[in-house]
């Protein structure tokens, strides 16, 4: 078997991906003979055939099915490579992409890229606020460098540092529901009554909801800082963080409604970034300094979200 190039991976995995070789050419910004050379070559080098060129729309064989499987890994480690090249000439990042979600309370997340970035001030701090699955979302297509949100720990392609705890309680303004406030509200009990959720700000995929009622009236927020005032003005009840609502549970503005069988939860707050990915030293630096000042974000009193 002779030896191929990377460039012959390349145009192969893109006509794969694009499932022809215009549309392949078009993607590598390169002539359609070149790309179709290039995989001819390929082809002859190995001593197989790839693609299926049978029918209107190019597919692999059996054989290139499993080929190919085996090059991406191959072609991500070189991406990898190539983007570690490209920051080792860069230098320090003129820009980086942080992402908070709505789990955050946003007082000392802010305070702490705050001081961090006004040690770095040649770097641009770009803020994005998603809510339930939009951060991950924006942080897994690459549109953000860090996340501080919820995350889940069993992703392979993630890398995290836990922050702090956040309690989401189920409360309710005094005299929302007609009946006294007892720790044995069902979640059946509630489906009478509007529930406030917020909105998934993720752009694809199923959005997720939690703490459902099934079959209750519904009305959204697009954060917890609006559901809190839908809540506070007796128009539903929902699930609030913990930090955001301890005067209003204290001075009896609001009403907790956690019990036995309407729980809440407790979320881990964490900062989440892609272990895939190759960080320039702006990045690494914020994930040292997070790791040093994660304690601010434990303090029994966070701050509003």
């Amino acid at each position: 078997m002779s030896p191929f190039t990377f460039h012959d991976l390349q145009c192969f995995d893109a006509v794969v991906r694009a499932g022809g070789f215009q549309a392949a050419a078009q993607a590598l910004h390169r002539s359609h003979p070149a790309v179709f050379a290039a995989v001819g070559k390929l082809e002859r080098q190995l001593g197989v055939q790839l693609l299926d060129r049978s029918g209107y729309r190019v597919r692999t064989t059996p054989a290139g099915s499993s080929f190919h499987r085996h090059a991406q890994s191959l072609l991500r480690e070189m991406d990898v490579l190539r983007q570690h090249a490209a920051q080792l000439v860069a230098g320090e990042e003129t820009d980086l992409h942080v992402v908070i979600g709505d789990l955050c309370p946003r007082t000392p997340a802010l305070a702490l890229l705050s001081s961090f970035f006004s040690s770095h001030p040649r770097t641009r701090l770009h803020l994005h606020f998603e809510s339930v699955t939009g951060p991950s979302e924006r942080l897994l297509d690459g549109k953000a460098d860090l996340m501080l949100h919820g995350v889940d720990k069993g992703d392979a392609r993630l890398e995290w540092l836990d922050l702090c705890k956040v309690r989401m309680l189920p409360v309710a303004a005094p005299g929302f529901l007609p009946f006294a406030v007892k720790r044995t509200i069902r979640p059946g009990d509630m489906r009478p009554f509007t529930q406030c959720v917020i909105r998934d700000s993720a752009r694809h995929g199923a959005a997720r909801d939690y703490y459902l009622v099934e079959g209750a009236h519904q009305c959204t927020a697009a954060d917890h800082q609006m559901k809190k005032e839908v809540i506070l003005q007796g128009l539903a009840w929902g699930h609030l963080p913990d930090f955001l609502i301890e005067e209003e549970l204290v001075d009896g503005r609001l009403v907790s409604l956690a019990g036995r069988y309407l729980a809440g939860s407790t979320e881990a707050l964490v900062a989440a970034r892609r272990a895939d990915r190759v960080h320039g030293p702006i990045g690494e630096a914020l994930w040292t300094f997070l790791q040093t000042r994660a304690p601010l974000l434990q303090a029994p009193s966070s701050g509003a979200a």
